[in-house]
């Protein structure tokens, strides 16, 4: 019995039993199997709803028990640290015909992987305000700004900060009807959440794709750079900022 027909046959429900097994007593241990089989894909679907709450609350309870059952048999852990398992969860999600009118899935269950790789990110300095303030303007137009490991953002057409927390019971506001791309940091122990205004969120992304402020600020001018700045010095979401000599 080779070890990659053990695995195949673990997640695999109507797959045959390995050939071979047997117990310390050398009995056939088929039945044990059985056991270890059910308890493997219940403790990864266990995984999948602890990283993944609000979506597991958005589908409901039936709903998401065969969804992510799906995704644990054709998705086996990689790797035996089990904290970030579920990395392709959202794009499963937006594969399922049936849930095709629900585009808000995808994202809401993009954020809450987001929040854990943020809870999971190795410390990191934040950056002083006072090194920002003390730039002069072409100085600081010419910078490129370093970020936290634990700093992500969620870009989205949807209102994912609200759904999400009414979805977990933190809200009983309606979301509302407006895109709400969302900061994640981690200033302290845990994360939290910033929804930003659209043009701020997709100047941040150009900014944690290494552009300068000149040029992330010259794609999106609608962007407010200082009320976003604030927002990134506020939250320690920075570390550093590289100023760019020009020649």
């Amino acid at each position: 019995m080779s070890l990659t027909a053990f695995n195949d046959a673990l997640l695999d429900p109507t797959a045959d039993r390995p050939e071979g097994l047997s117990d310390s007593a050398g009995r056939p241990a088929g039945k044990r199997f059985d056991v270890y089989r059910n308890n493997v894909t219940v403790s990864l679907r266990e995984a999948l709803e602890a990283g993944f709450p609000a979506t597991a609350r958005l589908l409901g309870e039936q709903n998401f028990t065969a969804i992510a059952t799906g995704y644990l048999r054709a998705n086996p852990p990689s790797s035996p640290l089990m904290m970030l398992y579920g990395g392709g969860f959202p794009r499963y999600i937006s594969n399922v015909p049936a849930l095709a009118k629900l585009g808000y899935l995808r994202d809401v269950a993009r954020l809450e992987y987001a929040m854990r790789q943020s809870y999971h990110a190795e410390d990191a300095p934040e950056l002083a305000a006072d090194k920002l303030a003390a730039l002069a303007p072409e100085q600081l137009y010419n910078a490129r700004l370093a970020f936290a490991p634990a700093t992500q953002v969620v870009l989205t057409e949807w209102p994912i900060h609200a759904i999400r927390a009414k979805a977990l019971g933190e809200t009983a506001e309606n979301p509302p009807g407006v895109a709400q791309p969302t900061l994640v940091t981690r200033p302290e122990f845990d994360p939290i959440l910033t929804p930003l205004p659209a043009e701020q969120a997709d100047l941040l992304a150009e900014l944690m794709r290494n552009k300068t402020l000149a040029e992330a600020s010259t794609m999106h001018p609608t962007a407010d750079l200082g009320t976003l700045l604030g927002t990134l010095l506020a939250t320690k979401a920075l570390t550093d900022i590289k100023i760019e000599d020009k020649q």
